[in-house]
């Protein structure tokens, strides 16, 4: 059982690895093609193009198909050995479905522990070079469409935007409020626009509006500009949303503590990256099951039945993410339950299969 149990991780990682490489230099090509105007419009240099840009872009769409191409390579060649009539031939020596399966349990064990390290190691790291270079060289960066923006500055401070203008830094309608420790409004600032100084590194207010509070005394003034520190910098509003792929394990968890200390509205987003590194790697065991107990069988239509079944269940599963994804972002659902969801559907479909399967 040893010789097939290599047999079928060989056959396993050979396919997989195989496919990957494939589609990885097919992306690679189109991605060239379609971006070389602005390679060469501004200039980006050979050396960054390769080193920076694609080398960094290998491991970045790897670990993104890699669920997809584990199903279609355990879809592959094991309804190639169910066609050979390999498999009913290990079965009726003796070995138990279930055994069968310990090959792939390895293997996808092993591709989804390279998928956990890429996820949250490897990949961030790789990201700051790749989406610097994107960013320079391809596209702009910066989206910032947020409206009614509050941030916890520190325990006792609360600020308010209206808006906020990230290429110009310009904020509209700012707020400023301060509490003593027990719990009571002892200052107010209010401005009709607040920018961020490049040069002094601290923000002009302008059309400001000054109350202080001191128990029942009140002073209250008014002005046309003032520079002001503040605990929060134009980084805090200039979200890019490739930001939080930037992030490794430990600076994802920093940044997620932060937000919540603010009480930013980009949490979810960080809760969601982290949720999802945490579940990808086991959708590879899952969706290695779900391959292993749809290819087994004979029948009419082979690879290519097995294949179109295998294509719909990957896309229903993909499909499936990106909807639980956006009702965590825009519905409320708890990140968490949002990422995992999926793999619990999918892994009872597992389950399911693999009672059915041929014993």
């Amino acid at each position: 059982m040893k010789k097939i149990d290599f047999y079928i991780i060989k056959k396993f990682l050979g396919t997989f690895f195989f496919s990957i490489a494939l589609i990885i230099s097919i992306s690679i090509v189109f991605d060239f093609s379609e971006n070389v105007d602005e390679f060469i419009e501004k200039d980006a240099p050979t050396k960054a193009i390769i080193f920076d840009y694609y080398l960094n872009f290998i491991p970045y769409f790897a670990n993104l198909f890699s669920p997809l191409f584990i199903f279609i390579s355990v879809i592959f060649f094991t309804s190639k050995m169910a066609s050979n009539t390999e498999i009913i031939a290990i079965l009726a020596s003796g070995v138990s479905f279930r055994r069968m399966l310990r090959p792939y349990l390895i293997a996808s064990i092993f591709l989804g522990l390279i998928s956990f390290y890429l996820n949250n190691f490897l990949i961030p790291e790789s990201n700051k070079a790749r989406l610097t270079f994107r960013y320079k060289y391809i596209n702009s960066p910066f989206k910032n469409k947020d409206k009614n923006i509050h941030l916890q500055l520190d325990t006792n401070s609360y600020a308010y935007m209206q808006s906020y203008a990230a290429p110009t830094n310009v904020g509209v309608k700012f707020s400023l409020e301060r509490f003593n420790s027990e719990g009571q409004l002892n200052y107010k600032l209010m401005s009709d626009f607040i920018k961020w100084d490049t040069t002094k590194q601290l923000w002009t207010i302008q059309n400001y509006y000054i109350r202080k509070i001191n128990g029942h005394q009140e002073k209250v003034w008014e002005g046309l500009t003032k520079d002001t520190v503040l605990n929060m910098k134009p980084e805090d509003f200039s979200r890019r949303d490739t930001d939080v792929e930037m992030l490794n394990y430990s600076e994802l968890n920093k940044a997620i503590e932060n937000e919540k200390f603010k009480g930013s509205q980009y949490v979810t987003y960080y809760q969601i990256e982290k949720y999802k590194r945490q579940a990808f790697p086991f959708a590879s065991i899952i969706l290695t099951f779900i391959g292993v107990a749809i290819a087994s069988r004979k029948v009419r239509g082979g690879i290519g039945l097995h294949l179109g079944i295998g294509l719909l269940i990957s896309f229903s599963f993909i499909l499936f993410m990106k909807v639980t994804q956006t009702f965590s972002t825009n519905g409320g659902l708890d990140p968490a339950i949002a990422m995992w969801i999926p793999n619990f559907i999918f892994g009872l479909l597992a389950i399911y299969l693999i009672k059915k399967a041929p014993k």
